[in-house]
């Protein structure tokens, strides 16, 4: 199954909703070594790792080939395939 940017954003969307909110992800940086700084889920048969931000790296979304920063106003694209 391959993933088009659409189809990746609104199912990254989906996950950072999962694991509190843009807002939450972001504003609530953890500890360096916390147990809980990376979330899994499957949505729509695709894995979606979100990250927990923290003091020197940004709260991260990832699914396939792509990569979103978690900001308070939504993703921002940083990795992926152009289409």
């Amino acid at each position: 199954m391959s993933l088009n940017e659409a189809q990746a954003r609104a199912i990254a969307e989906q996950a950072v909703e999962q694991a509190g909110g843009a807002e939450h992800v972001y504003k609530n940086p953890r500890h360096p070594f916390a147990p809980n700084a990376n979330k899994t889920f499957e949505i729509d048969g695709y894995k979606v790792k979100v990250r927990i931000g923290e003091s020197s790296a940004p709260a991260i979304v990832e699914i396939g080939p792509f990569v979103y920063e978690i900001q308070p106003e939504g993703l921002m694209k940083l990795f992926g395939p152009d289409d």
